[in-house]
């Protein structure tokens, strides 16, 4: 299993629980944390933006990226919602085996 972190950001904490419950009831990533008030600066439609966000942090495995990518654009409220995934290149081996087992 090639273990991996997502960060999806989302409008709202009522948006990103929909989503984090989602992902993990269809077993798409092991855990999600939510954390609030994160600001965001960008650009967008040619210039500098700033918003409000809510970041979710998912754990998961590289195969589900685009399962969790068709999930998160069905529930998300953004044009074009960030969903990035970075590997996991080390980490704690119980804690990895956990991720896989839980994608079972």
């Amino acid at each position: 299993m090639e273990a991996v972190v997502i960060f999806i950001t989302s409008a709202s904490k009522k948006e990103a629980k929909a989503i984090a419950k989602a992902l993990v009831q269809k077993r798409l990533v092991a855990c999600v944390n939510i954390v609030e008030k994160v600001e965001s600066f960008f650009w967008w439609k040619k210039k500098i933006d700033s918003a409000k966000a809510v970041l979710l942090i998912a754990k998961s495995k590289k195969s589900n990226f685009e399962k969790i990518i068709k999930l998160v654009k069905a529930k998300h409220s953004y044009e074009v919602p960030e969903i990035i995934v970075l590997p996991i290149i080390a980490g704690y081996k119980p804690y990895l085996e956990w991720i896989d087992d839980s994608l079972r």
